[in-house]
């Protein structure tokens, strides 16, 4: 198990504000992320309110940051964090493959892509799962149903076929991923059902499916899903001033507190984000 002082989940511009602070106070950090930075930035076409930097794109602002990433040696982890685990001394932390332990964790994930479905919350940990390599050998031989907002993540649908007897893939984007106990619906799920566990999905169109499990694969867990415990309103973390919150040594910034969604909101609290957590680990 790897360990560090500091983990930065998350790698827009919060995440990135905070990981560049951290490098130049020469902390123990490791930023975790994706290759895409930011799907959201990626897509503005002109950005005028960025001091320094009038109508750049959001495609050429992640350049400029990837490039400064680069020049001062920060290497982003590209393992997807599915849990966050709290202990009176560290968090754990929980990848498809691996385990990593922080004293401070930084919360920089953005803002969570869609609302979460009816029953999602009720059956996690109880037919519902955020991780294929995690959980995946709970459902052989069974059948299941997978939900997925992000082609990067197809690989891991692979994976679960390859254990289960059938999978009901349910996909946000267009697919061309083709498996012979794979179906691909174009429905959507509204509400996951089951007693103690999870029995089954009922779909847009009403009609219902038998499923043994439910596995959700997002580009963003959302942040109460991925801290159990972790206070929220509306979906978004609450902090106080010092980005801190109701966690002892977690801390959240940028889009995850909720609006305004701007760059430079999200700069700054990702800068305040680390201040804080360095200051948590002094006085520890």
């Amino acid at each position: 198990m790897e360990k560090t002082d500091i983990a930065i989940i998350g790698n827009g511009p919060a995440g990135i504000s905070a990981a560049l602070t951290a490098k130049v106070r020469n902390c123990d950090f490791k930023i975790f992320g994706n290759k895409d930075v930011s799907r959201k930035l990626d897509l503005a076409k002109k950005i005028e309110n960025y001091p320094g930097e009038y109508n750049i794109s959001g495609h050429q602002l992640i350049e400029k940051y990837q490039k400064q990433l680069d020049l001062m040696g920060i290497v982003v982890n590209e393992e997807r964090i599915n849990n966050v685990y709290c202990s009176n001394d560290y968090f754990l932390l929980l990848t498809d493959k691996n385990e990593y332990q922080a004293k401070a964790v930084i919360l920089a994930g953005g803002a969570p892509n869609g609302k979460l479905i009816e029953g999602e919350k009720d059956y996690l940990g109880k037919g519902v799962s955020y991780c294929a390599t995690c959980d995946g050998n709970l459902y052989k031989n069974k059948i299941i149903a997978v939900i997925c907002d992000d082609k990067s993540l197809e690989e891991e649908v692979e994976y679960l076929a390859g254990l289960a007897q059938k999978v009901y893939y349910y996909s946000a984007y267009k697919t061309d991923l083709h498996l012979p106990n794979v179906n691909i619906s174009t429905k959507k799920i509204q509400r996951i059902v089951g007693e103690k566990f999870v029995d089954g999905i009922i779909s847009d169109d009403g009609s219902m499916l038998k499923v043994d499990g439910v596995f959700i694969l997002r580009s963003v867990v959302n942040a109460d899903s991925l801290v159990y415990g972790l206070k929220t309103v509306n979906g978004n973390v609450v902090v106080d001033r010092n980005m801190a919150t109701d966690i002892a040594g977690l801390f959240a910034c940028g889009d995850i507190t909720g609006r305004p969604y701007q760059i430079v909101k999200a700069l700054g609290e990702g800068n305040v984000a680390i201040h804080s957590a360095i200051s948590y680990l002094n006085k520890k």
